[in-house]
């Protein structure tokens, strides 16, 4: 069965930092891309940072570039979001994603994982 489970939010103080985990079963991250994306009551889901199977440069969205940093350990089959200088506009719950491909359909197939909360307050 494919699972992803994050870990690792919390209320952290602004300017302090955080590391997300994401553990995956029921398949292998090193040949899909992984990416972390975050949402906040009554807003579309963000993409924050994207990771590709093909080991090139992970993107990331222009509010976080510089202080976030996505990561994988292939032998664990877990992804990372290192999250620096964090902002009270960094509050958001933060999904981890496994993207499979497109189906037939044109629609994507992935897999979601149930969230991890993070809040930055003083």
């Amino acid at each position: 069965q494919v699972r992803l489970v994050e870990s690792g939010g919390g209320l952290v103080q602004p300017g302090g930092s955080l590391r997300l985990s994401c553990a995956a079963s029921g398949f292998t991250i090193v040949s899909y891309r992984m990416s972390w994306y975050r949402q906040t009551p009554g807003e579309e889901r963000e993409l924050v940072a994207s990771s590709t199977s093909a080991g090139g440069n992970p993107n990331y969205s222009d509010s976080v570039k510089g202080r976030f940093t996505i990561s994988r350990d292939n032998a664990k089959n877990t992804v990372y979001l290192q999250m620096n200088s964090l902002k009270p506009e960094d509050t958001a719950v933060y999904f981890c994603n496994a993207y499979f491909g497109i189906s037939w359909l044109g629609t994507p197939v992935d897999q979601w994982g149930q969230g991890t909360q993070v809040t930055v307050s003083s």
